[in-house]
């Protein structure tokens, strides 16, 4: 069972050793990088904890999410899109990572996450505005997930799939 509300990640309550989603990139990310991250100011990783302490008494991340502020450029957008955009880096968020934990995989923690983050991130935008959601797909799962909410193909990005959600679209999703 997990808890009830996302956190921001915390060395001395989450036990990050123990998160094995299925892909080294997100274990690696989460185990050693994503409080580097935070400390610098690069990223935001928030983390859907277990209700049951481990034995070092940490509490065993299930699901987590991380996102930054980014940019991208207009020729990257579909020409119908890019031709109402400034010729300037275009403001985005990422959500750079984002992995659920083998022993919670087909629970629906990814669709809460992505949710939790859509929100989140929605929220931010009433202060600091940006044009779209993007994310890298590290798989065809994860492409096949993110399409399935929504988000399109936007480019190839670093060898992979590269997909966004307007913000406009989120919008409809959290405004009432």
């Amino acid at each position: 069972m997990w808890a009830t509300e996302f956190v921001e990640l915390d060395k001395s309550h989450h036990n990050r050793t123990s998160f094995d989603c299925g892909e080294s990139e997100l274990n690696t990310f989460l185990q050693t990088q994503a409080l580097r991250h935070m400390q610098t100011g690069i990223s935001r990783t928030m983390v859907l904890s277990g209700i049951h302490p481990l034995p070092d008494q940490k509490l065993p991340v299930c699901a987590f999410y991380s996102i930054a502020p980014s940019a991208i450029s207009r020729e990257t957008l579909p020409k119908n899109l890019a031709k109402k955009l400034p010729r300037y880096p275009i403001p985005i968020f990422l959500l750079a990572q984002l992995g659920v934990h083998r022993e919670y995989h087909g629970q629906g923690l990814g669709k809460i996450c992505l949710i939790h983050a859509l929100r989140y991130l929605w929220q931010v935008n009433a202060h600091m505005r940006a044009y779209a959601i993007v994310v890298d797909c590290l798989t065809k799962a994860a492409e096949n997930f993110y399409r399935k909410y929504g988000f399109e193909i936007l480019c190839e990005h670093n060898g992979r799939t590269r997909m966004f959600l307007p913000m406009r679209m989120v919008g409809e999703l959290f405004d009432e």
